[in-house]
């Protein structure tokens, strides 16, 4: 979604980084340049007002002029900025508030369209999966064709029960048989799915109004679609006065929108952005954080959710085996292999990729080479044509040999001696990890002073003496 943007600043921004010293006209011009990219990105004018003006009277500072590295002094600046404008870096202000006598009440609130039902699936099943909740969803839409039945669907995909359909109630009436239900059968939490409009209307409002007064809310989610632009930001600000919002949840994130919305919603509603929809599937939906995604706007990386998406992905078990492997120097073609499937199931290459501190460029030469997941696919397709005994000894493979398992996967030879090649080099990364001592020597590394040395990339994001980022530090814990 930012990708236009990103681009556009870090333009801005490497002017500014290849520079020795900083006039006071220099890094005017530069926010000038940084105005035109917000609003060409379709960031409200108050909020691109409000962020130049903030960041033009102290990116002029003299502390920072004469400082030895002024432009990456600037950029810290717009960094801190875009963090603000985005929510500020408190975690918890982006986190369900389940702090409450069961059953929690989430109320979900939208324009008819915007991904409502769907965003309460996903909720649920985000709830049910990583906190262990006990999730009730019911559907308060009587007035869209089909809409309680495809909230019973998308129950039975999630995995989490949906209130009984009956025929003729009006929104109020299932609200108290939801609260009821709820209680009776020991429910956590209970989703409802109020019913949308194609435009914020009088009778929309009473209706939501009379299902708060019922069921009396913990969380008010506004499920707004990123891909409308500023027009989303008018409709957060129409719910905002009639309703008691206490959340965003921001569809369709993966888009080709521009970012505006986004950039726009915190600063214009008052309200923590707490979800973002990355795609179709019900698994796609993220914890909405503002550090991350202003890093990613400025190039800067998102270490901690490859983290996290490695932690949903990978399994323990195979996890533990590789660790093994790694503390002998051991990696075969099977090794490899596993590793491949698992970068499929984080996203795959851009998405990873997009990620990195520093990857732009070769995100850059991956398009232009048409390099994209299908090599992945392609990679895997020839370690699995080979013999159980070539992927665990590679060195078997002669000519012969890779000329069948090239026939086998549908490529030629030179893509066979890639993938070789690939291997070969990963499995010196390893014997080179065993000479280090092991994972406790690499481990070496992420103490004081070692993670700028062993990744200069990150463009100081690992924090003063090379201490690793507090949220990455807090993930992953003692291992």
């Amino acid at each position: 979604m930012f990708e236009s943007l990103a681009d556009r600043l870090n333009g801005v921004f490497d002017s500014l980084r290849g520079r020795g010293a900083l006039q006071e006209d220099d890094v005017r011009a530069a926010m000038r340049e940084v105005r035109i990219a917000l609003l060409e990105a379709d960031v409200a004018l108050p909020v691109v007002r409000r962020f130049i003006d903030k960041v033009t009277e102290q990116a002029v500072g003299q502390q920072v002029l004469r400082s030895v590295t002024p432009g990456q002094q600037v950029i810290k600046i717009v960094n801190d900025a875009l963090v603000e404008m985005l929510g500020g870096g408190d975690e918890d202000a982006s986190r369900l508030d389940l702090d409450a006598k069961p059953p929690v009440v989430i109320m979900m609130v939208g324009l008819q369209g915007s991904g409502k039902t769907t965003s309460t699936a996903k909720i649920a099943k985000r709830l049910r999966e990583k906190e262990g909740k006990k999730v009730l969803m019911a559907s308060l839409d009587v007035n869209r064709p089909a809409a309680q039945e495809q909230l019973a669907v998308l129950g039975q995909q999630a995995d989490v029960a949906t209130l009984p359909i009956v025929a003729g109630q009006q929104p109020v009436e299932i609200a108290n048989r939801a609260l009821q239900a709820a209680r009776l059968q020991s429910f956590d939490v209970l989703m409802l799915d109020t019913a949308g409009r194609l435009h914020v209307d009088e009778a929309l409002m009473a209706e939501m109004k009379a299902v708060a007064s019922v069921a009396v809310p913990r969380e008010v989610l506004l499920v707004v679609d990123a891909l409308s632009g500023q027009d989303a930001v008018n409709v957060a600000q129409s719910f905002t006065g009639e309703v008691p919002l206490t959340g965003v949840v921001l569809t369709r994130m993966d888009g080709d929108a521009r970012g505006g919305a986004t950039l726009s919603m915190r600063a214009v509603t008052g309200k923590p952005i707490k979800f973002a929809g990355t795609g179709e599937k019900l698994d796609a939906i993220e914890e909405f954080h503002a550090v991350r995604v202003a890093n990613r706007i400025l190039g800067m990386g998102d270490i901690v959710s490859i983290v996290e998406k490695a932690a949903e992905s990978v399994k323990a078990e195979d996890a533990e085996r590789l660790a093994k492997r790694m503390e002998k120097g051991e990696f075969d073609l099977n090794d490899l292999r596993m590793q491949l499937q698992q970068m499929t199931k984080m996203g795959g290459l851009g998405a990873l990729a997009g990620m990195m501190p520093g990857m732009k460029k070769a995100k850059q030469a991956m398009a232009a080479s048409n390099m994209d997941d299908r090599v992945l696919l392609r990679m895997d397709a020839i370690i699995s044509s080979m013999t159980p005994d070539e992927r665990a000894k590679p060195a078997l493979l002669n000519a012969k040999r890779k000329r069948r398992v090239a026939a086998g996967s549908g490529v030629e030879v030179q893509d066979v001696n890639k993938v070789l090649k690939m291997h070969q080099e990963m499995s010196k990364a390893m014997k080179q990890i065993k000479k280090m001592g092991g994972l406790k020597g690499l481990g070496a590394l992420f103490g004081k002073g070692g993670l700028d040395a062993a990744m200069p990339g990150l463009g100081g994001g690992a924090g003063a003496g090379g201490q690793l980022p507090p949220d990455l530090a807090k993930l992953l814990g003692n291992k």
